[in-house]
């Protein structure tokens, strides 16, 4: 019995669980969370629990469902309504405390789970307009009578299964927080879905570049921050023309901005949410059919963030991943096309100054008037203790996100409110559906119309040998600069314009290099006629991967999965010669000659057995450090300029301010900083290695897979032997990469490859918790079995029967 292993580990973390974690604050019974009859112990079940044979109240016809050897469920059903039933009620049969918990966090829930120390995050979640948004997703998709429906389905399904549960069957992790499952509601897909809009597309630096400026001016923020690198591999080719476009922008209104400096500042989403994802057409592959690619990369958690399924119907065949929570599949692909998600990462959230009438904020000055401001007052519940009530002010900008009530920002009169995409009410959920069953390029460009937040960039193939990409969202249509700074709440002029026509939104079909692909970075050239601001936030990835098919005529399978594995360093590639350079004929000692002899000789491949990259990240840390200590020593929080520009500077103008370390008498230069940072470098490597610890880059970099709750060990998996890093195609760093990774050949049927770090069953105790792991770590994948009817059941290990209750 697997808990017999882990329960020994588990007791001893407890202690440490609670005393370093301060988000979860009264122990559980622990007597209750031991106890035989209805503890720990009663979670480890062959199969999970799972019957041959079930009756589902509302079920219009049985359904089959076969798993296969890694628990992945093939599901064969006679309807839409059937079929998502079913998926709610498997879904919440391995992933159920995953997918609560998950709503919890996004809806600012968790002080009702682990106490007073989560007031704080659930404020903040609150102030978001996370709810809110929620509420406006679920008023669009209830306008449609059909998705309606399914999502009922949906929910139902998910509910039968919790109403099966006793508080001895519960999921692990309810037991471990003593609190129950509750039912599943609409409401709660939609959280679902604005917690993945707020992952990726919650970053914005308004706020920190407003206090950049009111410290070191405009003049010096624009050359920090340029508005494009012409180095830029961008997502759509240079070469699409888009002169026939009738362009209506916005004109930059007259005006000064407000230069208010705000000390705190809300978390953000973790800054390498991204991906990557190409298809090459039928002239660049093997075979002549396209071939799709895709790996989003996000935080590496178990139970992982996806799960995979197959959906079928006799009008639809579909597999892929998808996100416990809500319907369908997210990334993957059907009889007859294939596709596929990045992140765009465009500035879909601006912050406005808002100037109140009085202490009550029932009014607020925009456009020379009085306006009327609306209030929720958010009840947050705390476990054991009272609740507390926050107000939050909302205006046609948005929720006023700081005041003076919260975080200490602002005077009574004054408020910074948020617009932000992620509150259009999008109909997210039908792109998905829609997506599941679509069969050519017309009906994928009709299904990702519905998507609105987070811009995504969403990749096609298809049987017929189309290949596409489009940049979808529904995006604000911004005069030139608008967004990059807080704004003024009062002027009309500095308010949303209106948004970009879908059609305009940039996109290609059938390039004539034969292939797409995007990797986060710039989606366009500046021939584009929108305005678009620069997030520099990809840089090298998408040069790799471009350049790679711009290397060879065809490419394979393989060619695919050694492109998912590439641990080639740009960055390093593009600095480190500059840096090396520098240090010849300097004083070093035997011991930094020695390192910087091994790091010259590294072929700039992040490899897990390899030294180079060590001392890389260690160098290049230190270095960053060092350039930008005149912002790092700022109270009031602000962005350092990219890493590319950094990159530049230290190349281009050695001698810049920047340069300059703020605590020495002397005025450094870029060679100064080379060999100070290298200094470091070569001392925290020998301390590491006087430590005993190793420095090669796997177990340096350690990459680990941790529980949701973050400190518990036993549930947790360390230590992964896989090379990579941020800002490498194979993107994997510490708690950061991967998430899904998928190749599919549009044969008939098509052949997938996939695989992620984690497994099926959200239950510790279950060897399909994290069977997929070591397989994911060592770059292999898994061959799908994309069966084409019920019946074909070769290879299932369990099937069972979900019949209507007569």
């Amino acid at each position: 019995m697997r808990y017999f292993k882990l329960v020994l580990s588990l007791i001893l973390t407890i202690g440490i669980f609670y005393g370093l974690n301060s988000k979860f604050d009264p122990l559980p019974p622990l007597g209750k969370f031991l106890a035989p009859n209805q503890g720990i112990w009663q979670n480890d079940k062959t199969y999970d629990g799972m019957a041959d044979e079930l009756s589902i109240p509302g079920l219009k016809a049985p359904v089959t469902v076969h798993y296969d050897d890694h628990l992945i469920p093939h599901v064969f059903a006679q309807n839409d309504e059937d079929l998502y039933r079913t998926q709610g009620f498997i879904t919440a049969q391995h992933r159920l405390w995953q997918m609560e918990f998950q709503t919890h966090a996004a809806a600012g829930r968790l002080s009702e789970v682990v106490g007073a120390a989560a007031i704080d995050y659930d404020r903040t979640q609150r102030r978001k307009g996370m709810i809110y948004g929620a509420e406006k997703a679920v008023e669009t998709m209830r306008k449609d009578p059909i998705m309606l429906a399914q999502l009922e389905a949906y929910r139902d399904g998910i509910n039968m299964y919790i109403n099966s549960l006793n508080s001895a069957s519960y999921p692990v992790e309810y037991k471990l927080l003593d609190y129950a499952p509750e039912p599943w509601t609409i409401e709660k897909t939609a959280l679902l879905l604005m917690y993945m809009t707020d992952m990726l597309a919650g970053r914005d630096s308004d706020l920190e570049y407003t206090n950049f400026i009111a410290k070191f001016g405009k003049e010096r923020f624009d050359f920090l921050f340029p508005d494009f690198f012409d180095v830029n591999d961008p997502i759509i080719p240079k070469e699409r023309d888009w002169s026939d476009w009738e362009v209506n922008t916005p004109e930059v209104p007259d005006g000064d901005f407000p230069l208010d400096q705000l000390d705190e500042i809300m978390a953000k989403p973790h800054p390498d949410n991204g991906s990557n994802n190409w298809a090459v057409g039928p002239e660049k592959s093997y075979s002549g059919n396209p071939i799709l690619a895709n790996d989003p990369h996000l935080q590496l958690n178990l139970p992982s963030i996806w799960y995979a399924m197959q959906l079928a119907t006799p009008e639809k065949n579909t597999f892929g991943v998808t996100l416990p929570g809500a319907m369908g599949i997210v990334i993957g692909f059907n009889q007859d096309i294939s596709w596929g998600v990045t992140n765009a990462t465009r500035d879909v959230k601006d912050w406005y100054k808002i100037t109140f009438k009085d202490d009550a904020k029932d009014e607020y000055w925009h456009d020379n008037q009085w306006k009327a401001t609306t209030k929720r007052i958010e009840e947050i519940k705390i476990k054991g203790e009272k609740p507390f009530y926050d107000t939050v002010v909302y205006t046609h900008h948005g929720p006023v996100s700081y005041d003076e009530t919260f975080m200490g920002n602002g005077n009574k009169g004054v408020g910074y409110a948020m617009k932000w995409a992620g509150h259009l009410g999008g109909n997210n959920q039908k792109t998905l559906i829609e997506l599941n069953a679509a069969k050519n390029y017309e009906d994928y460009k009709a299904a990702i119309v519905h998507f609105a937040a987070p811009a995504q960039n969403f990749i096609f193939s298809s049987r017929e040998g189309d290949i596409a990409l489009w940049v979808q969202g529904q995006l604000p249509n911004k005069w030139k600069g608008q967004g990059k700074f807080l704004m003024d709440g009062s002027n009309p002029a500095h308010d949303w314009q209106g948004f970009i026509p879908q059609e305009h939104n940039a996109h290609v079909l059938n390039p004539e290099r034969g292939f797409v692909s995007s990797a986060n970075q710039h989606p366009v050239d500046v021939s584009y006629p929108y305005y678009i601001f620069n997030d520099g936030y990809e840089m090298y990835r998408n040069r790799v991967i471009n350049d790679f098919f711009r290397s060879k005529e065809k490419f394979d399978i393989q060619d695919f999965k050694d492109l998912h594995n590439n641990n080639y360093n740009l960055k390093a590639a593009e600095l480190l010669p500059t840096m090396i350079a520098s240090l010849r004929g300097q004083n070093l000692s035997k011991q930094e000659s020695d390192l910087l002899d091994e790091v010259a000789n590294w072929d700039y491949y992040n490899d897990i057995d390899k030294l180079g990259p060590t001392i890389w990240e260690i160098w290049w840390n230190k270095l960053r450090y060092s350039v930008w200590d005149e912002i790092r020593n700022e109270e009031a929080p602000m962005d350092a300029p990219f890493q590319y520009q950094t990159i530049y500077l230290l190349k281009n103008h050695p001698e810049d301010p920047a340069m300059d370390i703020q605590e020495t008498p002397e005025v450094e230069t870029a060679t100064d900083l080379f060999l100070k940072s290298f200094k470091a470098t070569a001392s925290s490597i020998a301390d590491l290695s006087a430590s005993g610890e190793s420095i090669s880059w796997g177990d340096y970099k350690a990459t680990y897979a941790g529980h949701l709750l973050q400190a518990l060990p036993a549930f947790s998996r360390f230590d992964l032997p896989i090379g990579g890093n941020s800002g490498i195609v194979n993107a994997t760093s510490q708690n950061h990469g991967p998430s899904w990774r998928m190749i599919v050949e549009m044969t008939d049927p098509p052949t997938a490859y996939g695989v992620y770090p984690g497994g099926q069953s959200g239950n510790p105790g279950s060897k399909y918790y994290d069977d997929l792991v070591d397989i994911w770590a060592a770059g292999e994948y898994l061959s799908i079995k994309f069966m084409q009817n019920a019946q074909d059941n070769s290879g299932i290990q369990f099937s069972q029967t979900l019949t209507p209750l007569q």
